[in-house]
């Protein structure tokens, strides 16, 4: 791995590398300075992510987000020299290139229903356990393998190159072609114990093997900024793109302060990725059934986890309920849930009826009537409803993630942005009956960071060196929040023993 003298910074040794962490419904560009002994962030941009509408499709507007990108690392440049940049983001979204290296449109979105009824095709020419045998992907239906599947056959045929999203991102900033591994794995045609394409899988459902580019681990270097991108950017002559776990979930775990390896993780955003941190993937026909998803971390570990809808659920609830012209502040929502007990009222949070944006209080509604339980009334009742039933989704996750994947849990670590929902934390503790440590918030971009860092030699990035140090920094410099069982009061975390 190269390493790279890191430029001026206010402490000694330190880094200074821009993380731009991309959300399904916002995204930022944050600058780190990352050494031994620091560890400081800074928002330099936020932005909401741009989506839109064509030809009957959801997509994602590629040029405006590229803008904001750009105009996100210009203000980061601003604050001084910038020696990396690393972008992660969600998963199975993906652009095509055409023989000139030009975007074939842009990238369709997960949410739009264009595989409605892919599976039922992929599976009738390699059935759904072989699928799942080969790659270890959990079934949704808006996997890039059923996304591929439903591409127009004349677009497919001009298509020369796949590229995720973050590996388009930085062929704009660097030219370089590349599958950065964490994200790949998302895909369904990605083979997770070789951590390399999946041949007999792309080669059965007949997609051209010139799609998929060579692959890159966690802390690779991508390249150089070209000379223009450099222009658009602000940032200066020879700044790195380093590939980082280019999932945001895959960056998130890595930013997970466990200093024991007992430990569940909650990555929780729009989606709640919940699951174990193992060193091989689950791949037996139970895991299958039990729709866990075997993705990539970085440092060799496999991300063994379930998607449940996450907090998705609250951004739509309270969208419908302003639409409605109602107020929707999440403090206010959120303070009057906590005042209620918890309510007899569940519903199933990984039910895809949730999926697509739409009149969420009434769909929440009607799951609960589906499932015999009372309505909830007004605001309190259906957020505390959705608090509880998150709650239960989270428990039920990580026992069956313990059982499948042979690994006892004794706590569970939430990051993300639902580390700072109180009542959800709680909720959670109360639900497993295990402790619940909340944070960091900025889970993925400190773990973008942290593997910037080590690939430019800030941070120890000795490969005996795991993750053990990187957490430990976290830990030291982001700390943690804990929820016991029983509604004790929230405690700052103090240091674990190993």
């Amino acid at each position: 791995m190269p390493t790279m003298p890191p430029g001026p910074a206010s402490a000694p040794g330190a880094a200074r590398v821009a993380a731009v962490d991309l959300g399904a419904t916002s995204g930022r560009v944050m600058v780190a300075e990352v050494g031994p002994d620091v560890f400081r962030l800074t928002e330099a941009h936020r932005f909401r992510t741009p989506s839109v509408r064509r030809d009957g499709q959801l997509s994602l507007d590629f040029e405006a987000l590229w803008a904001q990108v750009a105009e996100g690392l210009r203000r980061a440049a601003a604050t001084g020299p910038i020696n990396s940049v690393g972008i992660d983001s969600w998963g199975v979204d993906y652009g095509l290139l055409g023989a000139d290296g030009a975007l074939l449109g842009d990238p369709v979105s997960y949410r739009d229903d264009r595989t409605e009824h892919v599976p039922e095709r992929v599976w009738r020419r390699l059935p759904r356990d072989e699928l799942y045998a080969a790659t270890g992907v959990a079934h949704q239906r808006f996997n890039t393998v059923f996304q591929l599947a439903a591409e127009p056959v004349e677009r497919l045929g001009r298509a020369r190159t796949l590229l995720l999203l973050p590996d388009l991102l930085s062929h704009r900033l660097t030219g370089g072609i590349g599958a950065e591994v964490t994200n790949a794995s998302t895909t369904g045609l990605f083979d997770v114990r070789r951590r390399d394409w999946c041949w007999p899988v792309i080669d059965a459902l007949g997609f051209p093997r010139r799609l998929f580019p060579p692959v890159v681990e966690p802390g690779g270097v991508i390249g150089e900024l070209t000379a223009e991108a450099g222009a658009a950017t602000g940032l200066g002559p020879g700044t790195t793109v380093v590939a980082v776990g280019s999932h945001d979930t895959a960056s998130a775990i890595a930013a997970v302060p466990a200093q024991r390896p007992d430990f569940a993780y909650i990555s929780s955003g729009t989606w709640s990725l919940v699951g174990l941190e193992l060193g091989r993937p689950v791949l037996t026909q139970a895991s299958r059934a039990a729709n866990f998803a075997n993705e990539l971390g970085v440092r060799g570990t496999v991300r063994y986890l379930k998607n449940v809808i996450g907090l998705w659920l609250l951004s739509e609830c309270q969208r419908q309920w302003e639409a409605d012209g109602q107020e929707a502040r999440l403090g206010p929502l959120l303070a009057g849930a906590a005042a209620l007990p918890p309510g007899e009222a569940r519903f199933d949070a990984a039910d895809p009826r949730f999926l697509s944006p739409g009149d969420m209080p009434r769909r929440i509604a009607e799951a609960v009537a589906e499932a015999g339980g009372r309505l909830p009334r007004g605001q309190r009742e259906t957020v505390r409803c959705v608090i509880d039933s998150l709650a239960a989704a989270y428990r039920d996750a990580i026992v069956a993630g313990s059982r499948l994947g042979g690994q006892p849990v004794g706590r569970v670590h939430l990051v993300g942005g639902g580390s700072l929902n109180a009542p959800l934390c709680q909720a959670t503790a109360d639900a497993t009956g295990l402790p619940v440590l909340a944070g960091p918030t900025e889970a993925s971009v400190i773990g973008n960071a942290l593997v910037q860092a080590q690939a430019i030699g800030a941070i120890d990035g000795r490969a005996d060196a795991a993750l053990a140090g990187p957490r430990a920094l976290v830990a030291e410099h982001f700390p943690a929040t804990t929820y016991q069982p029983g509604g004790a009061a929230a405690q700052p975390t103090q240091k674990e023993q190993p």
